[in-house]
């Protein structure tokens, strides 16, 4: 798995979202392009497929913008990736979602694929139990740590 420009800026941009410290929860598309240095026609699309698979809403007009659909805490980062990137697995033979015979002569004694398995594995392992609401925490602790390091210099 690589990570795509499209699923680092949906990343960075869900990430934003769940950090929005608004009164009404919306961010402004401009806003979220601005702070996460995204090119803002590439940022629509992408949060346009987050919208149609269910993980963003918006209103328009004076005051709109887009908010999480579900609580950061039931959004968690493989089904991000999986909508902006596809399938997980490295190799498309141990894939789950997208899985293809490989070419290799005896798929079950593969050694290739055993390895490729387990790199899936991993990956899924922490996107899939990682949620916003865990970035968001880890996020807030890492600034109070550093504005504790801060105003001890």
């Amino acid at each position: 798995m690589r990570l795509s420009k499209r699923g680092e800026y949906g990343l960075r941009a869900m990430i934003h979202l769940a950090n929005a410290d608004t009164e009404n929860g919306l961010v402004q598309i401009k806003e979220i392009a601005k702070t996460e240095k995204i090119p803002i026609k590439f940022l629509e699309q992408i949060l346009l497929t987050l919208k149609n698979a269910g993980l963003l809403q918006s209103r328009s007009g004076v005051g709109g913008g887009y908010y999480l659909a579900r609580d950061a805490s039931e959004i968690d980062l493989g089904q991000i990736v999986r909508i902006l990137d596809g399938p997980l697995a490295p190799v498309r033979c141990v894939s789950q979602m997208a899985y293809e015979h490989c070419d290799c002569p005896d798929e079950t004694t593969c050694g290739l694929r055993m390895v490729m398995l387990d790199v899936r594995n991993a990956i899924a392992d922490i996107l899939e139990n990682t949620t916003l609401e865990d970035v968001k925490q880890r996020v807030n602790a890492a600034k109070s740590l550093n504005e504790l390091t801060l105003d001890t210099e």
